[in-house]
């Protein structure tokens, strides 16, 4: 089959078309024909060799697929071939930019009828991640403020919709360009604001009465990090799920005690380790979208062969919602 990996830590330019032998199935596993896959930050820190985990070498990247089941193992019994699925990847024999992958049947959500691959493939590591950080993480309120970053990319666009559908009084949603504010605005955000323009953490302020936001998730780092926890209200959760600058942030932990504030990391894997929790918010979330509660933004789809390419404009943030690649 033909995948793409790199077998060096490095740029877009690092990742290349391989032919690889077409995965087996253990006895609890499954063969998937893969029709989508979604692209994310997460690969790109694989690539660089920046990932919160080690990356092995050589690494085929890719969380999260979208196909048909093509062969079962011995003891599979939860799904049947020709059954259509979406899965994020967990195994260490999952291949994700390629043409067939290997995963467990336990990690399986079958797609409801209406629900393409190219949409479905957005929910596994942005849907699931935008829920967790938001409501297991974040313990987002009902009448709760909460600050988006990025709010027009993959995990922004679902973040601003399901803080609506959690019930939160107010969204104040952030991004580079006028197009990628309205586009917010229109998926449900009540104030938007440009973090290019120095005095965005004012603006914040300003929206929220001087009392500023009870949630806020960040995924930039650096100075970001610091100017975010600086709109935080009394009593305020700061969700760290991501450093897409590329920057570390420095904290002084005593800075959190005056308002009672706390700084939250989020790892998706640690989701996918409670199998429970994790297909039960899948669920929740196919759901949304079957009911048309919740639209996903699909920002381009692409060959496999264009992984250098999609690579690039991921890191340009320049794209909005979710680049999908098909093989």
């Amino acid at each position: 089959m033909k995948a793409v990996q790199f077998s060096q830590y490095g740029g877009p330019e690092v990742l290349e078309m391989v032919e690889l032998e077409k995965p087996t199935p253990g006895a609890n596993e499954v063969v998937i024909e893969i029709k989508a896959i979604g692209v994310n930050y997460a690969d790109t820190a694989r690539r660089e060799g920046q990932y919160v985990v080690p990356t092995p070498l050589p690494f085929v990247p890719g969380a999260e697929v979208a196909g048909v089941v093509v062969e079962v193992g011995s003891e599979v019994t939860s799904v049947q071939i020709g059954t259509k699925v979406v899965t994020l990847l967990g195994s260490k024999k999952a291949t994700g930019y390629a043409e067939y992958t290997i995963a467990d049947e336990r990690g399986l959500i079958p797609l409801p009828e209406g629900v393409d691959y190219n949409q479905a493939v957005a929910l596994p590591l942005q849907g699931l991640s935008a829920y967790h950080v938001l409501k297991t993480m974040g313990r987002l309120e009902e009448g709760e403020t909460v600050l988006i970053h990025a709010a027009a990319g993959g995990v922004g666009t679902i973040a601003v919709q399901l803080a609506k559908l959690f019930g939160a009084g107010k969204i104040i949603a952030t991004a580079s360009t006028s197009e990628k504010l309205e586009l917010a605005r229109e998926l449900g955000a009540d104030v938007v604001i440009n973090y290019t323009e120095e005095d965005w953490v004012e603006q914040v302020k300003a929206a929220t009465g001087g009392k500023g936001v009870d949630v806020a998730l960040e995924m930039v780092g650096g100075k970001v990090f610091n100017q975010t926890l600086n709109c935080l209200a009394a009593f305020g959760r700061l969700v760290v799920f991501g450093a897409a600058s590329g920057e570390q942030s420095k904290l002084t932990p005593s800075v959190l005690m005056g308002k009672n504030q706390s700084v939250i990391g989020f790892f998706l894997p640690q989701i996918m380790k409670k199998p429970a929790l994790m297909q039960q918010s899948l669920v929740e979330l196919l759901t949304y979208l079957q009911k048309g509660q919740l639209k996903l933004i699909v920002g381009g789809v692409f060959p496999l062969s264009d992984a250098i390419q999609v690579h690039q404009l991921l890191q340009s943030r320049k794209t909005q919602g979710k680049l999908v690649l098909v093989p």
